[in-house]
């Protein structure tokens, strides 16, 4: 009935608004048609019936082509989505790695509303639209600095930036259509301390880990970010608190 996002299945939608159509529909007409509206009961009830329902019955394919297009369009609204963002653009592109003090907010402004993102839309979102979103999650969890810096050649970072304490998180995100296996939770671990001086080394993955990927990370301290941890982080939590790490701020 729901999917995993919580939503109300599409399909149900559509049928639960055509039924709520037809109830409020019945209704009003009934409201209408009675005694104390006898003019809408004589004249308009006539014209519905008889011009109307007439020449309807009368041309069958247009009948079906205004069911059709309603159906449609109520399809078109139901389906629509509305929540986090459609589009990314590329991080700028800075060469300095150190971490920079984020201001504090005026006194009296009001509160930016929290990003959040779906599942099917992280799921629907091409390579680098799937790494922008991890550091738009960073930068919303107040994170500095946070940029999407995956490419060729990026030797396994794909995003990085600075927590509170000034310590460096490297995240490489992996939108797999499968489970993310060992050998690349090895290669990553090669390269993320190595060359990217990480002090928090994280693998962000649409769809999960093998058991022998989560045994190697577990010893070498790579914090993996599975599709539960994934779906509580893109829903508003705190990655920090999602992965339940020492890093999680005061």
């Amino acid at each position: 009935m729901f999917d995993e996002d919580g939503s109300l299945d599409p399909v149900l939608k559509v049928i639960l608004w055509l039924i709520l159509g037809l109830a409020i529909s019945k209704v009003a007409w009934k409201w209408l048609t009675q005694d104390a509206w006898p003019w809408v009961r004589d004249d308009v009830g006539g014209w519905f019936s008889e011009d109307v329902w007439g020449w309807l019955m009368g041309h069958p394919w247009w009948f079906a082509l205004i069911i059709l297009g309603t159906l449609v369009l109520l399809c078109f609204v139901v389906f629509s989505d509305r929540g986090g963002y459609v589009a990314y653009g590329d991080a700028p592109d800075e060469s300095d790695d150190s971490p920079v003090e984020s201001s504090d907010s005026e006194p009296g402004t009001a509160a930016p509303k929290v990003l959040t993102f779906r599942m099917k839309q992280l799921a629907a979102m091409s390579a680098d639209g799937f790494e922008q979103a991890c550091a738009d999650l960073l930068a919303r969890d107040g994170f500095q600095r946070a940029r999407r810096i995956g490419g060729s050649g990026d030797l396994g970072a794909d995003v990085v930036a600075w927590d509170d304490d000034g310590d460096k998180i490297v995240l490489q995100c992996k939108q797999y259509s499968g489970t993310v296996g060992s050998e690349a939770v090895q290669r990553f671990n090669g390269t993320a301390v190595p060359e990217h001086h990480a002090q928090v080394a994280v693998i962000v993955a649409l769809n999960g880990f093998t058991r022998p990927a989560t045994d190697f990370a577990r010893r070498h301290g790579i914090v993996l970010v599975g599709r539960p941890e994934l779906k509580r982080w893109a829903h508003g939590e705190h990655l920090y608190t999602v992965v339940k790490e020492e890093h999680s701020p005061a």
